[in-house]
């Protein structure tokens, strides 16, 4: 694994990002589009089998994530920072095809992530062979407009780099009551109380959302659960939505299963759906891990030739 640093579309910060490069020749690039309150390199062995199999992997820190933002700063984005975020994606894929520029270009994002991703697809999606979206889930209109109007009304009271227990426990506060023991709140990520024990240890996770970190995280829920959106990607582009059956941001599948249908109506000709039994939101870091893992790097070597088995 090796770093990268470049400007973000913020005018201020340093964008921080991990590339694996494979042993031989490049057979594909994929992006990886992280989630809310972790960083890139979380992604590590996922991306090193990737390497393996001849994929240049790459994913950077979003702002207020990882390695760039300072500690203060975690969970924080400036105004407009779904906007921002996406930019900083989208300059890191301009990036990394530079260094391969005739191979198939594979986006895949993960929780937060798997919504910036679903609105790079309705932008970029041209530009795409293939893109896997992990970890989703589908919230309504009239719900995300409450969201964000609760967002604003508490970051114009106590500012936007306030942390609000009031959105947190709304956003999040029902997702851990379908488990136990529920010894740190944070069982809903994985089955496996390892994983989640290494995640409350892991100081870049966890840290909390301010009200600017939420008013950027409802406004590209709203984008991405959009109509506009849906109907905006390729119709030749290959989708492959993965999630567990477990996970509480995908409500159970229920939410998933929303994603998929509507991509299909909006006339997407090859989406597939795997919903992982008894998993929750971290599928790769689940017991169902392996897995997983083998059914996202299926997926990518049947859209990039001489990908390496």
């Amino acid at each position: 694994m090796e770093d990268i640093y470049y400007p973000s579309a913020d005018g201020v910060h340093t964008i921080h990002a991990c590339i694996w490069r494979p042993e031989g020749s490049v057979c594909g690039i994929l992006q990886i589009i992280h989630g809310m309150e972790e960083y890139g390199a979380r992604y590590s062995s996922f991306a090193e089998e990737a390497a393996r199999r001849g994929f240049l992997v790459c994913a950077e820190d979003h702002l207020g994530h990882g390695q760039t933002a300072a500690k203060e700063e975690r969970g924080h984005f400036p105004k407009d920072g779904a906007e921002l975020v996406l930019s900083d994606i989208y300059a890191l894929s301009l990036r990394v095809r530079e260094y391969a520029p005739k191979v198939p270009f594979i986006i895949m994002g993960h929780s937060m992530g798997s919504f910036f991703c679903r609105e790079y697809i309705a932008r970029y999606g041209s530009q795409c062979a293939a893109a896997i979206i992990m970890g989703t889930g589908y919230k309504d209109g009239a719900t995300l407009f409450f969201a964000k109007l609760l967002t604003k009304l508490v970051g114009a009271v106590k500012g936007r780099g306030y942390k609000s227990k009031l959105i947190s426990s709304l956003a999040f506060g029902a997702y851990n009551k379908r488990f136990s023991p529920a010894e740190t709140g944070y069982e809903w990520l994985s089955a496996e109380g390892g994983n989640v024990r290494k995640y409350v240890a892991d100081e870049l996770c966890g840290f909390g959302f301010t009200c600017g970190g939420y008013a950027g995280l409802f406004s590209i829920m709203s984008k991405a659960c959009s109509s506009a959106a849906f109907r905006a990607v390729p119709k030749e582009l290959p989708l492959l939505i993965v999630s567990g059956a477990d996970d509480p941001v995908g409500d159970y599948g229920k939410g998933v299963k929303t994603v998929c249908n509507k991509y299909k109506k909006a006339g997407v000709k090859d989406v597939s759906l795997i919903l992982y039994s008894g998993a929750r939101h971290e599928i790769l870091n689940d017991f169902c891990g392996a897995q997983a893992c083998e059914d996202v790097l299926s997926f990518m070597q049947r859209h990039c030739k001489n990908a390496v088995e």
